[in-house]
């Protein structure tokens, strides 16, 4: 991950730790606006504004439904952003708080496992242990879901044995039910910590066609008329030189899942010249009316670190890239909704 003008800790793990324990996001917003299925919990980020007292903690959480076909109704969709609330398959949620909260102490934490949190979080999904457990089994009325395609999943699983037993049990036993927020592996992506790294010696973040004309020569040498005429044509082809720059910024840090720098003056890196939103393309914050700004984007490279395989109908895209509120704005919200842009491959271009 790269980063600059702000500290943050990322993660991206099986089942996320919510900022807000109590105050979770429900009903639509768990879900995945085409198909309805709950969203998979992709990463979160820790992000705190020191100059704001109101972001003293601060979490960003991104989730993403796994179809494909899906993500490229995203992609359609995200250009009609005008004509009402648009259904996404790609949500990122921000939620902040002061330093003095209900939640956590003010003091930083003794790292000696004795602090415990200041009250009790909601009750989660037993089977993804992401989102709110609103429904309840009727069985054993023990586990607790956010789906009912959860519930149904759980027990075929194995919940169906051990809902009798609890029912038939004279006392529940706690070592019967699985732990909440413990994820059957099946159901979501490998769990990572990101290492940070700083950005250095790089040029700015657009396609910039000087670049991609340095970096053919450097490839080919003196060019001869075949060469030349190759060129001729790669020049005339903004996509194609957007995304040689891309593919050369990438080889230097071929690991890197996640780009981070909340300077206003940062722009995101583009893999491709189509498919960019234009400055009105961008909406303003959904609560406060202020802008929005760049803050992260997510790369390829994290498709192969969750095990996504290369196969038609598999998840891909080329960047995500995410706009929060400028003002990081406080609006009594404990999850506000925040803007991302999917670009995804055209079939002209040709990948490794």
């Amino acid at each position: 991950a790269s980063s600059s003008a702000t500290s943050f800790l990322a993660r991206l793990e099986a089942s996320r730790a919510w900022l807000d324990p109590v105050n979770l996001p429900t009903g639509n917003s768990s879900c995945c606006g085409f198909c309805g299925e709950p969203l998979h919990f992709v990463l979160q980020i820790y992000a705190p504004i020191e100059s704001n007292a109101a972001a003293f903690h601060r979490t960003l959480f991104m989730f993403m439904c796994p179809s494909m076909a899906c993500l490229h109704r995203d992609q359609h969709k995200q250009w009609t952003r005008n004509q009402g609330n648009p259904r996404r398959s790609v949500r990122v949620f921000r939620c902040q708080l002061p330093r003095t909260n209900v939640f956590y102490s003010s003091e930083p934490p003794s790292r000696n496992n004795s602090d415990k949190p200041l009250c009790a979080g909601a009750a989660l999904c037993h089977w993804c242990g992401t989102w709110k457990g609103d429904k309840i089994c009727g069985g054993c009325k023990k586990s607790r879901y956010c789906s009912e395609k959860h519930q149904a999943l759980h027990w075929r699983s194995g919940h169906k044995n051990d809902c009798l037993q609890i029912i038939n049990s004279s006392e529940a036993s706690s070592s019967v039910l699985p732990a909440v927020g413990k994820v059957p592996a099946r159901t979501s992506w490998p769990e990572y910590q990101i290492a940070i790294d700083d950005e250095v010696d790089l040029d700015s973040d657009g396609c910039d066609e000087d670049s991609s004309k340095s970096l053919v020569m450097q490839k080919h040498g003196k060019p001869d008329d075949t060469m030349q005429s190759w060129m001729d044509q790669f020049e005339a082809d903004a996509d194609n030189q957007c995304w040689a720059y891309f593919q050369e910024r990438v080889s230097r840090a071929p690991e890197q899942v996640l780009r981070y720098c909340r300077d206003p003056n940062v722009k995101p890196l583009w893999a491709l010249s189509a498919g960019r939103p234009s400055n009105p393309d961008i909406p303003s914050c959904s609560y406060c009316k202020g802008p929005l700004c760049y803050e992260f984007q997510i790369m390829p490279q994290l498709l192969y670190y969750f095990g996504v395989r290369n196969e038609p109908d598999s998840l891909d895209w080329a960047t995500i890239v995410v706009y929060t509120c400028q003002g990081s704005c406080d609006q009594n919200i404990s999850y506000k909704e925040e803007f991302a842009w999917v670009q995804l491959y055209p079939t002209s271009i040709s990948r490794p």
